[in-house]
């Protein structure tokens, strides 16, 4: 006997009362692969999406369909997901920097006054 439901979908597929529980095999099993799109030679390269594929090369086949049809792209990169290394939120304070900056500007240091008389004796010439 097979599940009824009001759902004709569900219905016309006869799925059985008792889920099938067997194993999958290693072929079911496809990686995750981030894809990444580059419009334009010298471009950055815009992540555009997610996919599933059994390998990198199928991947690259895949998102050619997907992410490079449609739109302009001379170059596509394809990534497992599961390489894709980020930083913990605990560790944001590593990107934390100085407020102040005052280092990069010559003001912060003791040669104002001579860049000061410079500029003036350049604007008098």
């Amino acid at each position: 006997m097979s599940l009824k439901s009001l759902d004709p979908r569900i219905t016309r597929e006869e799925l059985p009362d008792v889920p099938d529980n067997t194993p999958l095999k290693d072929i079911h099993h496809w990686n995750t692969f981030e894809v990444f799109h580059q419009s334009k030679t010298g471009g950055h390269h815009i992540h555009v999406g997610s996919l599933h594929a059994p390998n990198a090369e199928m991947a690259l086949i895949l998102a050619k369909e997907q992410y490079a049809r449609r739109y302009n792209c001379v170059n596509l990169w394809v990534v497992k997901t599961s390489d894709i290394l980020a930083s913990k939120k605990e560790d944001e304070e590593i990107f934390e920097t100085t407020p102040e900056k005052l280092y990069r500007e010559a003001s912060g240091y003791k040669v104002m006054e001579k860049i000061n008389k410079f500029k003036n004796e350049r604007k008098k010439g």
